[in-house]
């Protein structure tokens, strides 16, 4: 088959690797029907985090073709979503709801799934079934409820977003952007959308950004207290993972408010004192995707929401390193690559 392996900073290339198979008795094999470049991809492109000839790729929906003789919840033929973490989806810690940190967890795609197959380890807990399968249309969404979509709808449900709340997304990728869709399904009075970028504020505004904030850091910060009377935003969403968008953030919630941070976080340190007397809460982490996944698919289904716009660039896998690029230089905000 053919796959992305990344060998170092901007050097991305497509290989013909070996097709994965069943390793575990509690596998899965899938055929993707699309793959896609996550922004979290872009810290080792960009050199921050060591890669060294590493399979890339964790975001993935497609048809099972193969299972393991323990897994009994897919079946081959299935069209599934999974999340980028595996989980049994029954120890203790997933049965409180935090899939991600499960204790039998590990990489949801280890093959790699930017690339024509996948191998999904503990598959009975990790893979949703579709009700059937889905229109041509519908599998860009799917495929963003595999992170994007999961992630952005956990940092609301983490910033406490609910209605009459005012809610503030630091970050206009497709995380963030995704943060302003679920917090309008979550019924958010006022959402602020901090953006640079048109045509991100656009999108913004079409999944229900009621106003947009263009600067960011200390001004950032200022301009959301004029919004909201002094007092900062109800629920602030950190789709980015630096110092200055975790700052910003805390900075921008009134006390007694919630921020659920997301971001993959990068050299973040917390001012302790200021932590202390902000009375703010903190929530986030790695996305539990697999806890909103039944949810997040039968919206799709249904044709509630519509989380695959955040694809603006649409290249055959060949062209990956392209993806990363555009990406990298944000003249898209999220990449689909096909693979037929």
């Amino acid at each position: 088959m053919r796959g992305v392996v990344m060998y170092g900073p901007g050097d991305v290339r497509v290989e013909e690797r070996e097709t994965p198979t069943i390793v575990e008795p509690t596998d899965a094999i899938i055929r993707l029907a699309a793959t896609c470049i996550c922004g979290s991809d872009l810290w080792p492109w960009r050199g921050a985090d060591d890669v060294d000839a590493t399979p890339m790729g964790h975001e993935y929906a497609g048809v099972v073709t193969a299972i393991g003789d323990d897994v009994k919840n897919v079946r081959v033929g299935d069209f599934v979503v999974g999340s980028f973490f595996a989980s049994d989806n029954t120890c203790e810690i997933c049965r409180a709801g935090y899939q991600s940190r499960c204790v039998h967890g590990e990489p949801g795609a280890p093959t790699g799934a930017q690339a024509e197959f996948a191998r999904i380890p503990l598959a009975d807990g990790t893979l949703v079934a579709t009700p059937g399968q889905p229109d041509a249309d519908l599998i860009p969404s799917l495929l963003a409820a595999s992170d994007v979509l999961g992630t952005g709808w956990f940092a609301a449900v983490a910033a406490e977003v609910g209605p009459g709340k005012t809610v503030a997304v630091v970050g206009d990728g497709a995380v963030g952007l995704l943060g302003v869709l679920a917090a309008k399904q979550l019924g958010a009075e006022r959402i602020i959308a901090m953006s640079r970028h048109a045509d991100r504020q656009a999108l913004a505004r079409e999944f229900g950004a009621t106003d947009i904030v263009e600067e960011r850091g200390d001004d950032g910060v200022t301009r959301i207290k004029e919004l909201t009377d002094g007092l900062g935003a109800h629920s602030v969403i950190e789709a980015v993972g630096t110092q200055e968008s975790m700052m910003q953030a805390i900075r921008s919630t009134r006390p007694g408010g919630h921020v659920g941070y997301v971001g993959v976080s990068h050299d973040v340190e917390l001012p302790g004192q200021e932590l202390f007397f902000s009375g703010v809460h903190l929530h986030g982490g790695p996305a539990p995707v697999r806890r909103f996944l039944p949810d997040l698919i039968q919206l799709i289904w249904n044709r509630e929401i519509d989380p695959g716009k955040v694809f603006d660039l649409t290249l055959p896998l060949a062209d990956a390193a392209e993806g990363y690029r555009a990406m990298d230089e944000r003249r898209a905000i999220k990449v689909l690559l096909t693979v037929d």
